[in-house]
């Protein structure tokens, strides 16, 4: 992906579309969302209290989590926020939101999760190429790295109660890890991303920070976000239908795909929420309100 890349304007449906429901080519409210090499998409598919996987080009995806109705025995899954692929255990991690846990879940032949962490009010995930994964918590405000093998995970982001000074976080959602293990949150009340450095006592605003609204320097509620290699910042402003972009230093975010609340046509979004790339740069955006992911294809 190089420096000046560009997406089309005009996405393409490649999970759900076919409006809410709980059939196999349907999706409710779908969330976070995790694009493996083979370009298979794992998605949080709330509502419907799943997760699901999504081959590219298939009509119809799998359930490969949950689906068993809302509830807390292991088998079940409430209100899913986001989700990730372990690749050495090769096994899914998942923020069961409602239950206030995250679950690992075996990818062959699973029937049910494992509790890998209790009585946490939990939004977002990723992992780094160490094995560790990051967890956010958006009641006690801070986010955690964790070992699967550990009972306790390390604060790596906020932690000082609720507010918005820069060694703060207020309710944070989405988050992602850089190659150089640098914590990028969606600091979604805050109205901001940060960055904090690996063993930083405090974070730096890299994207909104001048609280609700329309303009570009204003990030109202922000969700996914993801970083490429040259620390360009890709984040959902879900209030404003969009997809923007921040370069490193600049004060005003550049829109990368549009939308509009009133449409479900295929270059519009309605109330986007997860956010990731495939290997070839292309985009993929959980579509909410419109039931869908969708793909913006790299130019």
């Amino acid at each position: 992906m190089s420096l000046n890349a560009t997406w089309s304007q005009n996405g393409v449906t490649v999970a759900g579309g076919n409006q809410r429901g709980s059939r196999l080519n349907q999706l409710s409210y779908p969330e976070g969302l995790f694009v493996d090499d083979n370009a298979t998409v794992y998605i949080a598919d709330s509502l419907n209290n799943r997760i699901v996987k999504w081959k590219c080009c298939i009509e119809s995806g799998q359930v490969v989590a949950g689906g068993n109705g809302e509830g807390n025995r292991t088998d079940q899954l409430n209100n899913p926020s986001d989700v990730i692929m372990d690749r050495e255990s090769d096994s899914l991690i998942i923020c069961d939101q409602g239950n206030r846990r995250v679950l690992q879940w075996p990818l062959r032949c699973g029937t049910n999760g494992e509790i890998i962490i209790s009585n946490i009010k939990c939004r977002g995930l990723t992992m780094d190429d160490r094995g560790f994964f990051y967890v956010s918590d958006a009641e006690k405000h801070h986010v955690k790295r964790w070992r699967m093998e550990n009972t306790t995970g390390l604060v790596v982001a906020g932690g000082n109660e609720k507010g918005d000074r820069l060694n703060q976080l207020n309710s944070p959602a989405y988050i992602f890890v850089d190659r150089n293990y640098s914590v990028y949150v969606s600091d979604t009340s805050n109205h901001r991303v940060m960055k904090w450095m690996e063993n930083a006592t405090q974070g730096s605003v890299v994207a909104g920070g001048r609280g609700e609204g329309k303009n570009l320097t204003q990030l109202p509620y922000p969700q996914g976000v993801v970083v490429d290699p040259y620390g360009i910042v890709y984040v959902v402003d879900s209030i404003n239908h969009r997809i923007t972009r921040w370069f490193q230093g600049e004060k005003m975010g550049h829109v990368l795909v549009d939308g509009d609340v009133a449409a479900s046509k295929s270059n519009y979004l309605n109330y986007p929420s997860g956010l990731s790339f495939d290997r070839e740069g292309n985009l993929y955006v959980g579509d909410m309100l419109n039931h869908r992911v969708q793909r913006f294809n790299i130019d």
